[in-house]
C-alpha cells in the first residue's frame, strides 16, 4: 500500500482462505484445516493512525532477528509495538525490486541509510519499459538458505509461519577447483556410487562422516590435533585427500578459510549431513518469492495476529531511560514497561552506543539474461557454489559463496537467473575476489551452455527433461582454454558492503550476541540511545542459523529467561484461524465482506478481496507436516 510498485505479498499471491489444508494426525485421522494468511498493516492494508500510548516492547527495524522475537514476545503475552523507517517490511533482510534497490543504493551513498558502504550499481536499459518490469525481480538484500535440521525450521513449524511460506529444495553443491566446477559427492548413496572415488577413498569418507556424527564422545581422536591445521588432521587420522578436505570443509562446512577451529567444523559438516532426507534427498530448503525478506514479513504477520501493533514510515527520534518513554517521527511519545530493541541501521539520530561493526561482508549481486538450468538439479531451480582459498585467480584467501536462484524461486522471470556472491574477505582485495569468482561463473555457463560442445566426443553430457548438460569437471585442459563465443548479457549488477558486529564462524554461540546492549553505568550525556538493545546486522553466513540464537539472546535480556520462547499452543490458534475463514466464507457468500481494522495492526483477517489467484506449478514445493516435531530426527543412517 505504502509502496505502489512492490512485488505481490503473501496474502495476495495466495488467497488461502480458498486453499484448505489436510492434517495428517498419527493415528491415522486427517482433519481438514482452511489456511489463512492474515493481512499486514502497511502491505494490504492501511497503517494504525495512532500509536499505543503504553507497550511492553518497542521493536525498531523488521529484519529477521527483530520479527522473529517480536512474534515469540507477542505470543508470551507482551504488548510490542514494532516500527520501521522504510516504506517495506525486512530491514536488512529486505526483498527489493529493481526500483526499490536503486533508491537503497542512492541511500547508501548519501549517509541515509546506516551499515552499509560503497555501493554501486549497473541496471540495463532492458530492465524498464522494454522487456522486464522492475517488480519482475525480487532481490535479497542477505540471501540465506535453510538447513532442513535447524532451529529455525523447528520453529517455523511450531509458530505454523511455514503455513505463510512456500519452500523448494537445493541439492547441488558446486566446488570450484582447478579451473572446473565438480558437483558435491554428499550423501551416502552418492559416495558409493562414484566412479571417480578410489574404494579407499570411499571407505575413509565414511569413517569420517561416522566421527562426525559423535564427535563430542570421542574427544581422543581430535583433541591431540588442536595446535595443529584441521588439513593434517583429516590428512593423517582419515587419509583423506586435498580434494575431499577441500569439500568437506568448504561446500558441506561452508566454512570461509582454513582458521576455524576444530568443534566449529564438525558441527557446520554435520549441520549439513543430518538435514539429509529429513524432507528429502537434499540438505536445504529456499523460501519462493524471496529469502530473508519473506521469511521475516511471515514472523510479523504471525506477530500482527499475537498483537503487536505495526508502524512503517516511522521513526524513533530518541529515548528516555529515565522516564522510558520512547519519542517517534510523528511526534508521538510512548511509555515503554520493558525494553527498546533496535536495529544498528534504523538507530536515532545522535547515536552514540551503536555496538562496532569491525566486519564487513563485500556482496555482489548479479542478474544475468540467462536461465542457467545446467547448475541445477533436475526439478529444481537453485544452487549453491563454493570458490575455495586459492582457487580464484585472484589468489582468494578467504572463500566466496556463491548462490544461485533461477525462474522456478519465482524471483526473476524466465529466461534470467539471480547470483548472489559473498565473501568474508576484509578490505579492497574483496572486490577482485568477487570479480574472479564472477568471470569463473560467467565463462562456465556459457561454455557449458554452448552449442559448439553438443557433438565434442571428449565431453561427458546427459540430458535432463531434454535439456543438454555438460560436466565441466570431467573435461580435460583444453576445455579449460575454451574462449566464448558469445558475451554473458547482465541485467543488473550490485556491488555493496555491510558492517556487521558477527564474526563469520560459531554464529550459533550465544555468548556473539551478548554484547549489545547498553547500561545505566555506560550512559553518555547527550545520546539519544542511552537503554537501548541493538540487535545484530546479518553476518555473512549464508545460513540462518544466527537468526535464533540472537533471538534468544534478545528475548531473554527482556523476558528474563528463553524457557517459555514460542512455548505456546498453537493448536488453538488454528481452530481460531478455522472458525475465522468459516466465517469468512459466509460473509463473501452474502456479500458482506467490510474492512475493518484491528488494534493490532491488521486488518480483519477474513478481508481477501485483492488476492491474486497463485497459478504457479507447485509440484516441486516441499511440504512441511503441521505435526512435525519441533525436534527434527532422520539423520543419515551410517
Amino acid at each position: 500500500m505504502l509502496s505502489p510498485e512492490r512485488r505481490p505479498s503473501m496474502a495476495e499471491r495466495r488467497p488461502s482462505i480458498l486453499v484448505p489444508h489436510i492434517d495428517h494426525n498419527r493415528d491415522g485421522s486427517s482433519v481438514v484445516h482452511t489456511l489463512m494468511v492474515p493481512h499486514l498493516a502497511g502491505i494490504e492494508d492501511p497503517l494504525p493512525e495512532a500509536t499505543p500510548e503504553e507497550v511492553d516492547v518497542v521493536i525498531i527495524g523488521t529484519g529477521m532477528v527483530e520479527s522473529v522475537l517480536a512474534a515469540a514476545l507477542s505470543w508470551q503475552g507482551s504488548s510490542v509495538l514494532h516500527i520501521d523507517k522504510n516504506d517495506y517490511y525486512g530491514d536488512t533482510s529486505a526483498t527489493l525490486t529493481v526500483d526499490q534497490i536503486k533508491k537503497w543504493v542512492n541511500g547508501i551513498n548519501s549517509g541515509e541509510v546506516k551499515g552499509y558502504t560503497n555501493a554501486k550499481l549497473y541496471v540495463s536499459t532492458l530492465i524498464g519499459p522494454n522487456r522486464y518490469a522492475s517488480r519482475d525481480f525480487g532481490i535479497d538484500l542477505s540471501p540465506k538458505v535453510l538447513f532442513a535440521k535447524s532451529d529455525l525450521l523447528s520453529i517455523l513449524v511450531k509458530s505454523r509461519v511455514y503455513q505463510y511460506l512456500e519452500f523448494q529444495s537445493l541439492s547441488n553443491f558446486h566446488t570450484y577447483e582447478n579451473d572446473s566446477f565438480e558437483k558435491l559427492t554428499n550423501s551416502k548413496q552418492e559416495i558409493f556410487t562414484d566412479q571417480k572415488l578410489p574404494l579407499m577413498t570411499k571407505r575413509n569418507l565414511m569413517r569420517f562422516i561416522k566421527f562426525v556424527f559423535n564427535w563430542e564422545q570421542q574427544p581422543e581422536i581430535w583433541q591431540p590435533y588442536q595446535d595443529r591445521t584441521l588439513e593434517e588432521f583429516l590428512t593423517e587420522k582419515f587419509k583423506l585427500e586435498k580434494a575431499q578436505i577441500s569439500e568437506l570443509i568448504f561446500s558441506i562446512g561452508l566454512c570461509y578459510n582454513m582458521n576455524a577451529k576444530m568443534p566449529a567444523v564438525f558441527q557446520r559438516i554435520r549441520r549439513y549431513l543430518s538435514s539429509f532426507d529429513v524432507y528429502g534427498p537434499f540438505p536445504v530448503l529456499y523460501s519462493k518469492y524471496g529469502g530473508p525478506g519473506e521469511v521475516s514479513q511471515g514472523f510479523c504477520r504471525s506477530a500482527a495476529v499475537g498483537g503487536a501493533t505495526y508502524k512503517l514510515n516511522e521513526q524513533l527520534v530518541s529515548y528516555n531511560p529515565s522516564t522510558k518513554v520512547a519519542t517517534f517521527s510523528d511526534g508521538s511519545n510512548v511509555k515503554v514497561t520493558e525494553k527498546v530493541i533496535a536495529s544498528p541501521t534504523q538507530a536515532p539520530p545522535d547515536s552514540q552506543n551503536i555496538p562496532q561493526q569491525k566486519y564487513e561482508v563485500h556482496r555482489l549481486t548479479c542478474i544475468v539474461d540467462k536461465p542457467c538450468l545446467e547448475w541445477f538439479n533436475e526439478g529444481e531451480s537453485a544452487a549453491v557454489v563454493v570458490f575455495p582459498p586459492g582457487s580464484l585467480k585472484s589468489n582468494n584467501t578467504e572463500v566466496v559463496q556463491a548462490l544461485i536462484l533461477g525462474p522456478g524461486s519465482e524471483t526473476c522471470p524466465a529466461g534470467t537467473c539471480i547470483w548472489y556472491l559473498s565473501t568474508s574477505q576484509q578490505g579492497s582485495k574483496a572486490e577482485l575476489d568477487l570479480d574472479a569468482a564472477l568471470e569463473a561463473m560467467e565463462i562456465s555457463i556459457l561454455r557449458e551452455s554452448s552449442s559448439d560442445l553438443e557433438n565434442n566426443d571428449d565431453i561427458v553430457q546427459f540430458s535432463v527433461n531434454g535439456q543438454t548438460i555438460i560436466n565441466s569437471v570431467k573435461l580435460g585442459q583444453s576445455f579449460r582454454e575454451y574462449i566464448p563465443r558469445e558475451k554473458l548479457q547482465f541485467l543488473f549488477k550490485l556491488y555493496y558492503t555491510q558492517f556487521t558486529s558477527t564474526p563469520p564462524f560459531d554464529v550459533v554461540n550465544p555468548a556473539l550476541f551478548a554484547t549489545n546492549t547498553s547500561s545505566k553505568e555506560l550512559m553518555i550525556p547527550g545520546a539519544s540511545d542511552n537503554g537501548i538493545i541493538y540487535s545484530p546486522m546479518p553476518s555473512v553466513e549464508i545460513s540462518y542459523d544466527e537468526v535464533i540464537t540472537a533471538a534468544k539472546v534478545l528475548y531473554e535480556k527482556i523476558v528474563g529467561s528463553d524457557d517459555d520462547f514460542f512455548d505456546v499452543d498453537f493448536e488453538d490458534e488454528d481452530e481460531m484461524r478455522e472458525i475465522a475463514a468459516n466465517a469468512a466464507s459466509n460473509d463473501m457468500t452474502n456479500n458482506k465482506v467490510g474492512s475493518q481494522q484491528t488494534n493490532a495492526g491488521i486488518a480483519n483477517p477474513m478481508i481477501y478481496e485483492n488476492a491474486i489467484v497463485d497459478e504457479d506449478d507447485d509440484s516441486q514445493d516441499v511440504e512441511m507436516d503441521r505435526n512435525d516435531d519441533s525436534e527434527f530426527v532422520g539423520e543419515m543412517e551410517i
